[in-house]
């Protein structure tokens, strides 16, 4: 990885002043999105449950520029005691990026990847924990500190699975080979509350010169099977899954003063899958 940095020539699209919060930064994504704010120059706060060996390398590369916080995005008190943390190191944020979120990976146990009439309770109570409970709370800790400096952008991380359902076409290959498999409903069910979430605070903190948008993003690769890949690549109108850099763009625009008359919307990047 380099850490060189890319001076931004453009005031609009500059972040160098930005103090941002990325949640789930061990993540795919998190990683991707935080990479891009440090090369521009802006201070990156990660946050997750535990630290990776990615967020390592952003702590040895942007050694003034990025700190690592062990955090708990269902636990208030948690992020209370990281926003005391990044204050005392960075200031205020300006930037949230709610990116932390959970799903039933592909070899889940049986249970989770069943019918839904099955579907564990435990298991729709786990994922909305994180993915929705995590949100709301992350918005009233570090949106709050925004609100009350007048400034801020809040970028939720949503899903085409909050927008349509999940395409259970997608892995008949799996069915016939004797598996009982479906995408399970809480993912998606999570997505969709990010989403009049979003809106319901850009209206509540219209007038606070805190702007609140959702990114609704869809599959990113990351090694899946062949079969799984044929069959999204197929679907897809671009014919194939994201990159994680793919979503950077708008990441920098929503960070950035080119969005300053965006709030209550939700920007869909998804290859065209929602086109369909």
């Amino acid at each position: 990885m380099s850490n060189k940095t890319i001076k931004c020539t453009d005031p609009l699209f500059d972040v160098s002043r930005e103090i941002v919060i990325i949640t789930g930064i061990g993540g795919q994504l998190g990683y991707a999105y935080a990479k891009a704010l440090l090369q521009r120059d802006a201070r990156v706060v990660g946050l997750d449950i535990r630290s990776t060996p990615e967020c390592e390398q952003l702590t040895n590369f942007y050694p003034d520029n990025f700190l690592f916080l062990h955090s708990d995005v269902t636990d208030k008190g948690v992020l209370q005691e990281n926003l005391l943390s990044m204050e005392k190191r960075f200031g205020s944020p300006t930037v949230l990026i709610n990116n932390a979120a959970i799903d039933a990976p592909p070899f889940s146990p049986p249970e989770e990847t069943g019918p839904f009439e099955e579907y564990p309770e435990a298991s729709w109570d786990k994922v909305i924990d994180v993915n929705l409970k995590g949100v709301y709370l992350c918005c009233q800790v570090f949106g709050a500190a925004m609100a009350q400096a007048n400034n801020g952008s809040i970028i939720n991380i949503a899903s085409i699975y909050g927008v349509v359902s999940p395409d259970q076409n997608l892995y008949e290959y799996r069915r016939q080979r004797g598996e009982i498999f479906y995408k399970p409903v809480a993912y998606s069910a999570s997505k969709s509350g990010i989403l009049n979430l979003t809106r319901y605070l850009a209206v509540y903190w219209g007038k606070r010169g805190v702007r609140v948008n959702s990114l609704t993003i869809a599959g990113v690769f990351n090694h899946q099977e062949q079969p799984f890949l044929d069959a999204y690549c197929g679907r897809i109108p671009v014919g194939r899954m994201a990159d994680a850099n793919d979503y950077n763009g708008a990441i920098l625009f929503f960070a950035s003063e080119s969005s300053r008359y965006m709030t209550g919307s939700n920007m869909v990047i998804d290859g065209g899958w929602t086109a369909i």
